[in-house]
């Protein structure tokens, strides 16, 4: 290998990590982007859900269902704080609890 062929790989290789960086932010903006769509829906209709089997009046967590696929969720003993989470959010945390991931031990 030849030094002319030497700083081409190696341009080529910091224009691929280039790319690569800036894909990475793309997709960070773009989940950015995501949450804040989320967090401002109006969710002051929405129905809340509890696990099967429980009641509305005792403690538990509930979930609503939103547009895409995300969800937002809260307990029943602070209505006022809700966390929300994009269809991809969600879906990951199921697997995970389904898993065992979040087992305490």
């Amino acid at each position: 290998m030849t030094d002319a062929d030497t700083s081409t790989t190696s341009a080529d290789s910091v224009s691929g990590s280039a790319a690569g960086s800036a894909a990475g932010s793309d997709r960070a903006a773009e989940r950015q982007r995501q949450k804040d769509e989320l967090y401002a829906l109006d969710i002051s209709g929405v129905a809340w859900e509890g696990a099967p089997g429980t009641s509305p009046d005792e403690e538990r967590v509930e979930i609503a269902r939103l547009p895409e696929g995300a969800v937002a969720m809260r307990s029943s003993l602070d209505k006022d704080t809700v966390l929300r989470y994009t269809k991809a959010e969600w879906d990951a945390f199921v697997l995970g609890a389904r898993d065992g991931e979040f087992d305490l031990r």
